[in-house]
């Protein structure tokens, strides 16, 4: 143990990553907990975490990483010929069609072209834990924008619209086959649902600690009420929606909203994409090349038009080779709001989950230090 806390082993040729980790908690980042986990080819050789009440199997929000879990099994069904990412949306959901969005595709739907962000007047806490009422909302909506036109970040709702069309086809919601087939058969510590048993381990999520500038920076950034960010984000609503809250409820912990409803650590996300890419405990790859390359491959790229910033999208994945130069093209994963990355590289093999408990400044997805960390680890990886 490091004298600012960092437990845990890595493989021999992967001290450095330990070091950095080191730093990056020494600089005060992690202060109230962070765990990084790194497989290589399905193996593990990182497993670190340091902070207050930290541990290697502590559970806690993760956000929008819960994405990742839910399109790997929209790319299952697309790998089985179950689902066709260029037949549109209404022909599996027909009540989808209303308000001229019969003409939207599966692909574009998992690119967030939708238009359908979120609706006036917001969602409740209670109803945002429940994808089904939230499909059943949006499917007669009139959307934001001509649906395919543009793309915007539909960050509470895009997992019970994909989720709505696996329902339609299988019969069975997107967190049951994310067990089934994912979870359940590798042990994974992530979870969309997770069980009572299990709520000992969570770790409340924790607010941004700011400064008073930081305070004031944020304030005068803040998207006006009836912006296309407002809404997407439920700052819309009456009360707003609080984030912190939002991963803190238990109901959104027990029923897995499955676009940024997850429960996990660092252990779990890393391992998930560990199994789409890399044959483990003799398993074969979850997902074949073809089929990485078309969830990877660029497809919703420039400006957001609810983020307002420059993205970069594959098919429900972030096509994380261009945020991060030292990963290969078809690099593809998630990051959540309170910091946390998870991604699979094929390139090198590597699998990366870091998951944060306290919220950032600047807040946002997959929080700086993963720069650093990631690098690290592809440094080892590749060495």
């Amino acid at each position: 143990m490091s004298e600012v806390g960092v437990q845990g082993t890595v493989a021999e040729g992967f001290e450095g990553v330990r070091e950095e980790f080191d730093a990056v908690c020494a600089e005060g980042i992690t202060e109230s907990g962070a765990q990084l986990a790194a497989y290589v080819n399905g193996q593990q050789v990182v497993d670190l975490w340091a902070g207050d009440g930290m541990a290697g199997d502590s559970l806690t929000g993760v956000y929008s990483v819960t994405k990742g879990a839910a399109h790997l099994v929209v790319a299952l069904l697309v790998q089985d010929g179950l689902l066709e990412l260029d037949r549109e949306v209404a022909s599996y959901w027909p009540q989808f069609a209303a308000e001229g969005k019969g003409r939207l595709t599966l692909r574009e739907l998992l690119g967030h072209r939708a238009g359908l962000i979120g609706v006036d007047g917001g969602f409740s806490i209670e109803e945002l834990a429940d994808d089904r009422l939230l499909a059943a909302r949006l499917a007669g909506m009139r959307p934001y924008w001509e649906p395919g036109t543009a793309y915007g970040y539909h960050a509470f709702v895009i997992g019970a619209l994909t989720g709505e069309v696996v329902r339609r086809v299988t019969g069975r919601s997107i967190q049951e086959l994310y067990e089934e087939r994912v979870r359940a058969p590798y042990g994974l510590d992530f979870h969309l649902g997770l069980p009572e048993a299990l709520e000992s381990r969570y770790l409340d999520v924790l607010p941004m600690q700011t400064t008073p500038e930081q305070l004031a920076e944020l304030r005068a950034d803040a998207p006006a009420p009836d912006s296309l960010m407002a809404i997407a984000f439920g700052l819309n609503a009456e009360p707003p929606t609080d984030l912190v809250e939002l991963a803190n409820t238990r109901t959104v912990r027990a029923l897995g909203q499955a676009s940024a409803g997850g429960v996990g650590n660092a252990r779990g996300v890393a391992a998930m994409y560990a199994a789409a890419i890399s044959e483990v405990d003799g398993r074969a790859p979850m997902l074949k090349p073809d089929t990485i390359a078309e969830f990877a491959r660029l497809y919703s790229v420039g400006t957001d038009v609810v983020t307002g910033e420059e993205d970069q999208f594959g098919l429900g994945f972030q096509a994380l080779g261009v945020r991060y130069p030292f990963l290969g093209e078809d690099a593809f994963g998630h990051g959540g709001a309170a910091g946390a990355q998870a991604f699979a590289d094929p390139a090198s093999g590597v699998a990366y989950g870091y998951v944060r408990r306290r919220f950032p400044f600047p807040p946002g997805g997959g929080s700086v230090e993963n720069d650093r960390l990631a690098a690290a680890v592809v440094r080892a990886a590749t060495s």
